[in-house]
């Protein structure tokens, strides 16, 4: 019985940990997607992000909640980020910032 019992608590165990990885990839092929969405549209628009492939990811993640809320789920969908959304909220976003960026550097000269 409590071999059992043992067995019972091991296999919890490992069917958590194979839980937890697969969350895991999960989320880093959504940052992956994210981080290639910001670099893209930082391509795209003039100028450039901030912090580097920090600053892409942001964008990805960002832009793909305000491609989501302009576009819905149009298009297909890699790592939980449609794609068509998000490059479009991220060049949105891209050019957003760098219109900012520029009338506060005009400001402070």
């Amino acid at each position: 019985m409590i071999e059992l019992i043992v067995l019972i608590l091991i296999l919890l165990v490992l069917l958590f940990a194979i839980w937890t990885t697969f969350q895991l990839v999960g989320l880093l092929i959504t940052l992956l997607v994210a981080a290639i969405i910001g670099w893209v549209a930082d391509q795209i628009v003039p100028g450039s992000l901030p912090y580097g492939w920090l600053g892409a990811i942001v964008a990805g993640l960002l832009g793909s909640w305000l491609g989501s809320l302009l576009l819905g789920d149009l298009g297909p969908d890699l790592g939980g980020i449609a794609i068509i959304p998000a490059l479009v909220g991220a060049i949105i976003l891209a050019f957003l910032y760098n219109v900012v960026a520029k009338q506060a550097r005009g400001r402070r000269l």
